[in-house]
Parts: C-alpha cells; sequence; structure tokens
C-alpha cells in the first residue's frame, strides 16, 4: 500500500496531515535509522494511527506517555537495529519527553484544576499537541511535555500571574508524581447496558448529547473507539469520554419498578 493509496481514504483534512507526518517519520526512520516519533495523541488519533502502522505491517513502534495509564500518548517509531532495546526497556525516553513541575504557594494549593492548568498552556500560545497528561494534586502539577517544548512551555507559565508565586523545576520522567486517583462510586439508573445510556447518566447529560458525543468519536471503551449508541457495556468495561473524564462499569445491583437498572459505576475525580 502506497502513500496515496493511505491519504486517499481520509476525509478528515486534520487526519489526512496527521497520518501525512506519520508516513514522514515513518521514510525518516528508513533513511536515517533514528528514532522519529509524534506530537502527543489522544485516544482516537493513536488508534488511528496504530491502524495505519498495521497496514503498512510495521511492527517496530510503540506508544508512551510517560506511565501506564497516560491518555495523551507519542507514537515512537523505531529501526530495527533498536529492537532490542526497546523490548528490554532500555530506551531513555527523557530524550523525548520532560516534566514541568509546578509547585503552588500555601495560599493556592487546592485552588487549581485540570483546566487552570490547560487553559494557562493555551494562553501562552503552545499548542495542544505538545502537551501530555497533566497530574494535578493538591500541592501543584505535574505537565508531561515534549522535551523540544519544554524551554517556551517553562518561560511562557513563568509569566503568567496566575504561577507568579508558584515554583517551577524540570525533572525526569522516572520522577513523575502519580497520585492514586479519588474514586467516586456512584449508583446510576439506566433503561439498558447501552452505551450511551450509561454515558448520559454517568457524565449527568442528555440522551441525545451523548449520542452526538459518540458521533463525534469522543467516546472509548477499553481504549476502544466506540461509533454506536447501541454498543452494549459489561462489567468491568474502562470508559473514557474525551473532555469529559473516564469511568469504570460496576455490576447491576438491582432492579426498578419501572424495570430499569441500578448500575454501579466508579467515577475518577
Amino acid at each position: 500500500m502506497n502513500r496515496n493509496d493511505i491519504l486517499s481514504k481520509i476525509t478528515n483534512d486534520e487526519d489526512r496531515f496527521l497520518v501525512a507526518k506519520l508516513l514522514d517519520k515513518i521514510e525518516f526512520v528508513a533513511k536515517r535509522n533514528s528514532v522519529e516519533y509524534t506530537d502527543f495523541l489522544d485516544i482516537r488519533q493513536s488508534k488511528m494511527l496504530e491502524k495505519v502502522m498495521k497496514e503498512l505491517k510495521l511492527n517496530n513502534y510503540l506508544l508512551y506517555g510517560g506511565y501506564s495509564e497516560a491518555e495523551r500518548n507519542v507514537l515512537v517509531i523505531f529501526p530495527n537495529k533498536l529492537e532490542d532495546v526497546f523490548k528490554q526497556g532500555q530506551f531513555d525516553y527523557n530524550s523525548i519527553v520532560e516534566v514541568i513541575r509546578i509547585k503552588l504557594p500555601n495560599e493556592l494549593k487546592g485552588m487549581y484544576s485540570h483546566r487552570d492548568y490547560l487553559g494557562a498552556v493555551i494562553k501562552i500560545g503552545m499548542k495542544r499537541e505538545k502537551v501530555g497528561d497533566i497530574i494535578t494534586n493538591n500541592n501543584g502539577a505535574d505537565l508531561i511535555v515534549l522535551k523540544e517544548s519544554t524551554k517556551y512551555i517553562l518561560e511562557g507559565l513563568k509569566r503568567l500571574t496566575r504561577f507568579s508565586k508558584s515554583d517551577f523545576e524540570e525533572v525526569k520522567i522516572e520522577e513523575l508524581n502519580i497520585a492514586e486517583p479519588k474514586i467516586q462510586r456512584l449508583e446510576i439508573i439506566i433503561p439498558s447496558m447501552r452505551i450511551d445510556s450509561i454515558v448520559s447518566e454517568a457524565i449527568r447529560i442528555s440522551r441525545s448529547k451523548a449520542s452526538d458525543m459518540i458521533k463525534e468519536e469522543r467516546v472509548f471503551i477499553n481504549n476502544e473507539l466506540i461509533t454506536k449508541g447501541a454498543k452494549e457495556a459489561k462489567e468491568g468495561d474502562k470508559v473514557t469520554v474525551r473532555g469529559k473524564g473516564r469511568f469504570k462499569v460496576g455490576n447491576v445491583i438491582n432492579t426498578t419498578k419501572k424495570g430499569n437498572l441500578v448500575l454501579t459505576i466508579e467515577k475518577s475525580v
């Protein structure tokens, strides 16, 4: 399958551009015998580029986001000569990504959310794809960023009023501060185990809005894109709704008089 065949199947301009850049990087790896990587990808983009790699029958790649549960990852492509290095976990990912640690002053601890930190990144003019997951805690946040963008992001954040009294530190990816997520256990009432019904109740939106999100390719079950609202979820499934968070499907604990299901979910907060 050649370049034109692959790109001709993609109707969305942004997706076509993303795939075109991937194909360029594949060529660079072959010609330069070096490691290449993409910007940070969301789940949908990751799946799309993985599909291209499989169509090309290329196996020398992996997704990396700094930690095992990362939602945003870079796709790393490596030459055959480095296959053992990657398989044995000996590649130094600090050559690709870095962590910017923000430590808030005492009076601001616990005041900022993920949205505040992401808003700050956008405010300084940095593209979202240059920043991976933003891991918040009571004392501040760890921002996983592309190493090549660290200096620009760091200097920009330091100029913002909201961080004028904060301390900043560049740390290696191994020092990433991963706190145990807070889990909120909820009971929701749904007519069936259809994913559109579950998403609607889990994130408190209308059924029609949940259906729209699915059509917009924003809903994933166990990191697999869901395109139909009628898809049924099962106990243990991990559901991600881009821009709204994620939750784990529990079990049906009761049935109402009207025949609806009482389902438990575990929601990350």
